[in-house]
C-alpha cells in the first residue's frame, strides 16, 4: 500500500474538506460517510461501510418510535397537518437557529469514547 499524505485546514466551525486525492482514492462521494477514529495522538480517518454503519448504530429508542409510528400509520391514525401550519413551517425552513445566547463550541465535563 502507498503512502499519500494530504494536509486540511480546518474551519471556525470545526470542519474539514477531504482532499480530493483521498476521496478519489476510497471511491467516496456527496453523501459518503468516513469515521475518526482516535489512536492516542493521531485520528484515523477511514471509509464507512454504509450498511455496517446502520447496524452499528442503532438506536433501541429511536427504532422503537419508528415501529410505534409504522403502526399507528398502518391504523389511519396519523393525519395530514393542517396547511397553515405547513405553511408556517416552510415559511421558517431556512431561518438560523437562534441559541438564545453566545454560542460556545467547547466541550465541558466528561466525554465517553
Amino acid at each position: 500500500m502507498s503512502t499519500i499524505h494530504e494536509v486540511a485546514s480546518v474551519t471556525s466551525k470545526g470542519q474539514i474538506t477531504l482532499p480530493k486525492a483521498i476521496r478519489q482514492l476510497l471511491d467516496i462521494s456527496v453523501g459518503g460517510k468516513i469515521a475518526f477514529d482516535l489512536r492516542g495522538a493521531e485520528v484515523v480517518v477511514s471509509k464507512v461501510d454504509q450498511e455496517r454503519d446502520h447496524a452499528d448504530h442503532e438506536d433501541p429508542a429511536i427504532w422503537a418510535f419508528l415501529s410505534l409510528l409504522e403502526n399507528d400509520i398502518k391504523a389511519g391514525n396519523v393525519v395530514a397537518l393542517p396547511e397553515d401550519l405547513v405553511q408556517s413551517m416552510m415559511a421558517n425552513l431556512h431561518h438560523p437557529l437562534d441559541s438564545g445566547g453566545e454560542q460556545n463550541d467547547e466541550i465541558v465535563g466528561e466525554v465517553d469514547l
